[in-house]
């Protein structure tokens, strides 16, 4: 009998302690949604988010999907199929934004590069890359894996977002496999699943940025840099190596951000610093061939693009900011910081040196003033991997369960009701609606013009590759109404990159005649008068097929279109 009232004793405690959790969690969301003010996030603004929203029917919400997490936390699953769920679970997170727009303008640069490779093959674009393909700042590993996608797929951007999703899915299989080779696997499932637990992350694998597929080869450069340090062998000595210079080839960022690369080793040197060393060597020489490689052949161009992110891009990082307020309560969910902070206390009582190596990326990115939650995408997976580091500490393995639940769940609520209408209410969407209204007409081209923003510093002219990723019907470009912006203007502008970038030869009219045209202009307001290049006898010859006119009071650049077709 003492040992059933000691069971229904211990049933009763965690009975309380997840209603505790339960509470802290309801209290946090609309702690959040009472102080959105304070969120100063340029994309998935709670102010914007949640302006219309109802707190009561949020909370409801998050009530129900709470029920939902306990019941599911007293499910335990074998460890042989934990892998695949997280996997699974990733990808149909990532699923949820497929329907939004690309409401970042720098998806025209990675399109741009890609279509290169789609229309001419890879031997043109490892040719021209930095030549004719306009590269500013960018390194050529994802625009020609987006390019190798179009050329399997089609120029298709379900395409894209399935490959990018595949790889957010990826990083969270990679970031439970590293907890579980430095720890153990309740730190590896753990960081895993809070990985979900970060809204701002949730909208990235939709879109066609460089971001996420960055952050899945610095993820896997050290996973596989720890099984090669650890457990050497050909084959983790070449997956590392590779692995390594994947990631140095996909943005610049990472250059820095391997860093950890020596942290990895020194961290393991008990391990027998001998042995510790020599695959060190390995490793850095298998990499300085290949990365070495790229940059001899292409010196020029990596040295000018050096150059230009030491005098602009770095000294950019003190203007393009947002807050740690906004970044680590808004954007990630409060639970993950709160245990992420945590867990620097007990890995100091610790004294474990190989919680090092996760805590490394945020250090650097803390010390240099990163404060864009774009540029710190790159370390979430070590976020996560601090935050199930301390999730450890708790005791029962259900209660440990359901406060990663309810942080998945909150994060998923903030997303669907939040964030998914909010990105879709953005003008951006104008160009995913005409691009589909392109797509059903009886048409082989369309004749694209840019009109004047006159309330924003980005060249018009670069809506016009996005118009063409969400239509299958040839651009012709036929010219940007607007007179560029003296240099000094813009010289500091997180945008200067839309003025200085050539109309790719693609868009441009050539020889043949295509069988039938339609016109779209892409405008900053609605009645603005069509353009002159279009011509008088021409212009009284359309006839206005569909206007696509949602504008939003976020962003100075508005992307409305009107599409018209001849009779």
């Amino acid at each position: 009998m003492a040992a059933v009232g000691k069971l229904r004793s211990g049933y009763a405690n965690q009975g309380l302690l997840a209603l505790l959790v339960a509470l802290i969690t309801l209290t946090i969301f609309t702690a959040l949604f009472l102080l959105r003010f304070l969120d100063d996030n340029r994309l998935t603004n709670w102010q914007w988010a949640f302006d219309q929203s109802d707190i009561r029917l949020l909370v409801l919400a998050l009530a129900a999907g709470l029920v939902l997490a306990y019941a599911a936390s007293g499910v335990s699953v074998p460890a042989r199929a934990q892998g695949a769920l997280l996997f699974a679970a990733a990808f149909a997170a990532a699923v949820l934004f497929w329907g939004i727009p690309e409401v970042i303008v720098d998806a025209a640069r990675y399109f741009m590069q890609a279509k290169y490779l789609e229309l001419y093959g890879a031997g043109f674009f490892l040719r021209e890359w930095g030549r004719e393909i306009a590269v500013w700042t960018d390194l050529p590993l994802m625009p020609f894996l987006h390019g190798l996608v179009f050329g399997v797929f089609g120029e298709s951007r379900v395409a894209v977002q399935a490959f990018t999703s595949l790889l957010f899915a990826g990083t969270v299989v990679l970031t439970w496999l590293i907890g579980r080779t430095l720890w153990d696997g309740i730190v590896g499932g753990c960081a895993a699943a809070l990985l979900l637990a970060m809204p701002y992350l949730l909208t990235q694998p939709a879109l066609m940025l460089v971001d996420v597929p960055t952050m899945f080869f610095m993820t896997l450069a050290v996973f596989t840099t720890l099984k090669a340090v650890r457990e050497g062998g050909a084959g983790f000595l070449s997956a590392a190596a590779v692995a390594i210079t994947l990631a140095l080839l996909s943005k610049y960022s990472t250059w820095l951000m391997l860093t950890v690369v020596p942290v990895i080793v020194l961290t393991h040197l008990d391990r027998g610093w001998r042995t510790a060393l020599r695959r060190a060597a390995i490793i850095a020489l298998a990499t300085f061939l290949l990365a070495g490689t790229f940059v001899l052949m292409k010196f020029d161009v990596v040295a000018a693009q050096l150059q230009l992110l030491r005098t602009y891009q770095l000294p950019g990082l003190a203007r393009w900011e947002e807050s740690h307020v906004s970044t680590f309560l808004f954007q990630i969910h409060p639970f993950v910081t709160a245990a992420a902070l945590c867990a620097l206390a007990v890995a100091f009582v610790r004294r474990d040196r190989k919680f090092a190596i996760v805590a490394w990326m945020l250090l650097l990115l803390v010390v240099l003033g990163v404060k864009r939650a774009r540029y710190i995408l790159i370390a979430l997976p070590m976020l996560a991997l601090m935050a199930g580091y301390a999730m450890r500490e708790v005791a029962d393995r259900r209660i440990r369960r359901f406060i990663v639940s309810c942080a998945v769940v909150s994060t998923l609520v903030t997303s669907v009701f939040g964030y998914l209408p909010l990105l879709k209410r953005m003008s951006a969407v104008n160009l995913l609606a005409a691009g589909e209204h392109l797509n059903g007409m009886d048409v082989e081209a369309v004749e694209v013009y840019t009109l004047p923003q006159p309330r924003s510093v980005i060249n018009p002219a670069i809506a016009v590759p996005i118009l063409d990723l969400f239509t299958d019907k040839r651009i012709i470009y036929r010219g940007n109404m607007v007179a560029p912006p003296a240099p000094e203007s813009i010289a500091t502008s997180p945008l200067r990159f839309t003025w200085e970038y050539d109309t790719p030869g693609y868009f441009r009219p050539r020889t043949d005649r295509p069988r039938a045209t339609a016109v779209a202009v892409i405008t900053a307001y609605g009645n603005q008068s069509l353009p002159d290049l279009i011509g008088a006898k021409k212009a009284s010859d359309l006839r206005l097929s569909r206007e696509f006119v949602l504008s939003d009071e976020f962003f100075r650049f508005k992307t409305l279109v009107r599409v018209y077709h001849t009779p």
